[in-house]
């Protein structure tokens, strides 16, 4: 098949630009779909489907449950393949297109459909999207990292450029999605409509699948066993209650979880927030793009840096100044509402936490894959990556159902919009705490928990040099 990979099969050489680019293109495309379903589903099934919104969020609660299996089974099945492209990257191949379709199905709620049917076509569409096409892309393209390069810091690199390329996924989404709406639409006024939203998300999956096919095609998998310089035999196969057992075993595969569930949180809090926030407490969804952008540039910006930082001071460190940067941020947008100004200085403190916290994220998670691998014996690349990849959707989706929740309980009323009637002050309240306080509790968390209970690099050091390992 015809490749543009870096040409070595060395998998503890670095990888060429090319093939660094290549990978991180992929993260580019998913992402896009996960900001647009992120940023816009929720306002999508209230303002233009007109369904309520405690509803949607029961139904993508629900969901949560089997996503989580999926992720579980899909690890497997990366762990069990064996093809000429390698272990993930036919899964890249076979289900992007998939995913690009059923993406533009969950944004075309029948009009004419019963009301009752529409929650069953949601629900259907929903886990169809995440439940088997994002599971079956986002785990193999994770367990990528692992697989292309057993080199410690080409695997951070590799984690860092990824992020990067996610970053640049949601400014894209954040600069373009709404001129999109308003272009495909009658008129400026009328943006939200069934034909901007079809016509939006038809372009974008168009690139979505152009960005994954590249993953494809300018990778190599170059690891097909266990270091070879571990004294003990590595299992390669066993059994799911053996491999899930030695993630359980593994308390930096567990806190790398529960890290990612609570991000992942925090992010669906403050995009879905910031929807809200524009359109309710600065009366204008167009003010949503300096919001959003404030983060998502100084977060680009900052990781063209973090490799290096991460070069000099490590990963842990890096990763727990983000979340106390994120934690700063949260706290000091709520005080300075009578300023835009500091509100974007806000925003980049944001930003610069989720571009350093994010860059470290992934090669935290590959580092302690193999620390658990070096401990047990056990290989557990597939479904220590699917776990991680389990941990972001149930994040996103209890954190889209419980902000629902929260905005129904408020006492949310799209229809009122329609009348030019004012939303209650209940709204604007719940609106401000989910994007603002609820974050900041939960960054300041894993901030702690960083700083006093995760020592990965040491004790990673330490076990290498016990097997005889030498980076």
């Amino acid at each position: 098949m015809l490749s543009f990979a870096t040409k070595h099969e060395d998998p503890e050489k670095t990888l060429g630009w090319n093939e660094r680019i290549g990978y991180a293109s992929g993260a580019f495309g998913w992402n896009m779909v996960n900001g647009i379903i992120g940023t816009f589903l929720t306002v999508y099934f209230t303002n233009v489907a007109f369904l309520d919104a405690a509803i949607i969020s029961t139904l993508i609660a629900a969901s949560k449950l089997f996503d989580g299996v999926s992720d579980l089974i899909v690890g497997r099945m990366v762990d069990n393949t064996n093809s000429k492209l390698g272990k993930a990257r036919p899964w890249l191949l076979r289900m992007t297109i998939p995913f690009a379709i059923a993406t533009l199905l969950l944004f075309y709620v029948p009009a004419n459909f019963p009301t009752a049917l529409k929650y069953v076509y949601v629900f259907i569409m929903y886990n169809l999207v995440n439940t088997v096409f994002l599971t079956t892309i986002q785990v193999p393209y994770y367990s990528l990292i692992s697989l292309l390069t057993r080199n410690a810091y080409e695997r951070g690199f590799l984690g860092n450029i990824q992020q990067i390329f996610q970053t640049l996924g949601n400014v894209f989404i954040n600069s373009v999605f709404t001129i999109l709406l308003i272009k495909f639409s009658s008129s400026a006024e009328t943006y939200m409509t069934q034909q901007s939203f079809t016509l939006t998300i038809a372009s974008i999956m168009v690139l979505m699948v152009i960005a994954n096919f590249i993953t494809v095609f300018t990778t190599k998998e170059r690891v097909f066993d266990n270091p070879s310089e571990v004294s003990e035999k590595v299992e390669d196969k066993v059994p799911v209650k053996d491999a899930v057992k030695s993630l359980l075993s593994n308390k930096y595969w567990l806190m790398m979880f529960f890290t990612m569930l609570v991000v992942f949180f925090v992010i669906i809090f403050y995009s879905i927030g910031g929807v809200y926030y524009a359109i309710y407490i600065f009366g204008d969804m167009g003010q949503l793009s300096w919001m959003n952008n404030a983060i998502s540039i100084s977060q680009f910006a900052i990781m063209f840096a973090t490799p290096f930082f991460m070069k000099k001071f490590g990963k842990r460190p890096i990763f727990a100044l983000g979340m106390l940067l994120l934690t700063l941020g949260f706290l000091g947008f709520g005080f300075v509402e009578s300023s835009k100004t500091l509100m974007i200085v806000f925003n980049v403190l944001k930003g610069l936490g989720l571009g350093m916290s994010g860059g470290m994220a992934m090669g935290l998670v590959a580092d302690a894959i193999l620390y658990g691998q070096l401990k047990s014996g056990i290989n557990a690349v597939g479904l220590g990556n699917a776990g991680v990849s389990a941990a972001q959707k149930i994040g996103l989706g209890l954190g889209q159902a419980i902000f629902g929740w929260i905005m129904s309980g408020a006492g949310f009323n799209p229809a009122l919009d329609a009348q030019g009637i004012a939303q209650p002050e209940s709204v604007t309240t719940a609106i401000r705490l989910m994007y603002n306080y609820v974050p900041m509790g939960m960054t300041a968390l894993v901030f702690i928990m960083m700083l006093v209970f995760f020592n990965l690099d040491r004790d990673l050091k330490a076990l290498k040099e016990e097997k005889g390992i030498v980076d």
